[in-house]
């Protein structure tokens, strides 16, 4: 196979940090057979077979290349090895700590405006420009300190902040709603999120664009994307700009970047339902197929809860202009928005990563399919330590985030090669490496050499010419050899977060 493989970089490497010895408490827990559907032989762990099994059942599935040219082994380890590692008190939660974060994040947020509204004013700063720059400075704290708190609230979804269901959610309602964000429709598909990460016909969040979808969006045969010329640096910039402004919203109303398998909902509520504009596919319609029946109550909670701050918001803007109100609160949740896709864009793109079809995932699979990043002070203080501990979040989210970085050095040594974190440059890697994913991973296809469960497993290329080139495919060939043709694996939606490890 010819490919244009990068040389591996050192701050992408899989390794396994060898630091942290796995406890033998007793916490382990068989992963349930509804987060792990399908099961596949490899699913145990390799070590209880012989090593000429092991080793036929390698080269069955041929050779599999991420994006960078490093060859892929399909992760063989379980869910109840990866308990097992994790100290016993690191499951434990404080819901006194968990409100202490919440009432020092909204401290932040309150100090932050009565200082600037006190001290930059005319009177105080007669200067134009120094004012406006010091009010622009405002919207940056304002939204470091609101994603803090969206992330306190997305620990609450979660049952992570405390021990009670109902302060969880209590909490989580109030603050995600102070931010406009629908909690409990949230909360309710990010769990099944959770549940299929990987899955490409069912995570909710993050499927990438299969081959064929990017060549119909881009206006290209199949066959000819590896002939193409690559994007202009400044059509990467403009994706980039408008996936930061607007991504967000686009999820929360047309569900994109989420599964369209929809028909397949159990209680027929997804038939003739796309994703899309007023469709019905959206996180605020009780009758959307993101949605069994019995939860359609909480949607109608999530959206009174958006409606009560829409109306204290028109009220400020009413009576103390709209002006005020756009700086004050409209560009800091715009901000808050822009992190917020940031991190998970990253948490769940990145040249290392695969995505399994169904017939190849697995629960331990698909959690490993993340990556943990480095975002320095504000990362690991101000919001949370949400972004350095995202590999252990999609194993076991009940973990509180003050305990994740203790139980992802405990893990490391079951996932080896598996743990993948880029830490190189801290927040300025971080940063840099959005620009770095968004080069480099525009589609997904199998690997060329792939045969087999191998076929299943699928990894990111472009038409940059960075990394990996893609597959030669024959003029009039309409898919990418080893897709599915269509056929999908059975598939039920899961439940909400409360049921979650």
């Amino acid at each position: 196979m010819s490919t244009t493989a990068l040389p591996r970089n050192e701050a992408m490497r899989r390794t396994a940090a060898m630091d942290s010895t796995p406890s033998t408490s007793s916490n382990s827990s068989a992963a349930s057979p509804s987060d792990t559907p399908t099961q596949s032989p490899s699913s145990s762990s390799l070590s209880s077979l012989g090593s000429v099994d092991e080793s036929l059942l390698k080269s069955s599935r041929g050779k599999m290349l991420d994006t960078y040219g490093n060859e892929f082994q399909i992760p063989d380890y379980t869910i109840k090895q990866i308990r097992d590692a994790i100290p016993a008190h690191c499951f434990e939660r404080s819901g006194a700590r968990g409100l202490a974060y919440v009432a020092r994040d909204v401290a932040s947020l309150a100090a932050t405006f009565y200082v600037f509204n006190s001290y930059v004013t005319p009177e105080t700063i007669p200067s134009t420009p120094v004012r406006a720059g010091l009010w622009a400075l405002y919207t940056v704290i304002q939204g470091l300190f609101g994603t803090g708190l969206w992330v306190l609230a997305h620990e609450c979804g979660h049952q992570s902040f405390s021990p009670s269901k109902t302060l969880n959610d209590t909490v989580g309602w109030i603050c995600h709603s102070a931010l406009l964000v629908p909690y409990f429709s949230w909360k309710i598909s990010h769990g099944k999120h959770h549940k299929a990460t990987g899955h490409l016909e069912r995570d909710m969040v993050f499927i990438p664009k299969r081959r064929e979808e990017y060549a119909s969006r881009m206006g290209y045969l199949v066959h000819e994307l590896s002939e193409v010329a690559e994007e202009t640096p400044i059509a990467t910039a403009i994706h980039m700009f408008s996936q930061q402004i607007g991504g967000w919203l686009m999820y929360l109303t047309t569900n994109v970047t989420g599964h369209n398998n929809h028909e397949k909902q159990a209680e027929g509520k997804g038939q003739g339902k796309k994703n899309g504009f007023w469709t019905g596919v959206n996180h605020f319609n009780p009758s959307s197929p993101l949605y069994e029946r019995k939860d359609e109550k909480l949607i109608w909670l999530s959206d009174l809860g958006l409606a009560i701050t829409a109306s204290v918001l028109f009220l400020v803007g009413k009576n103390f202009g709209w002006v005020n109100l756009l700086v004050w609160y409209v560009i800091p949740y715009l901000w808050v928005n822009h992190w917020l896709v940031a991190i998970t864009f990253l948490q769940h793109t990145d040249p290392t990563l695969p995505h399994y079809e169904g017939h190849t995932w697995t629960f331990a699979r698909g959690a490993a399919a993340t990556i943990d990043r480095e975002f320095g002070f504000i990362g690991r203080h101000l919001l949370h330590g949400i972004i350095e501990t995202h590999v252990l979040h999609h194993y076991i989210s009940t973990i509180p985030f003050y305990n994740a970085d203790e139980a992802t050095e405990a893990i490391k040594p079951v996932m080896g090669q598996h743990y993948r974190s880029d830490t190189k440059d801290g927040s300025i890697g971080f940063l840099k490496s959005m620009w770095t994913s968004a080069r480099m991973c525009q589609w997904i296809e199998p690997s060329e050499g792939a045969e087999g469960e191998g076929k299943g497993v699928l990894f990111f290329r472009n038409r940059n010419g960075l990394g990996v080139s893609p597959q030669k495919i024959a003029e009039g060939q309409k898919t990418v050899p080893g897709h599915p043709g269509g056929k999908t694996t059975k598939m039920m939606l899961g439940a909400d977060s409360d049921n979650e490890s």
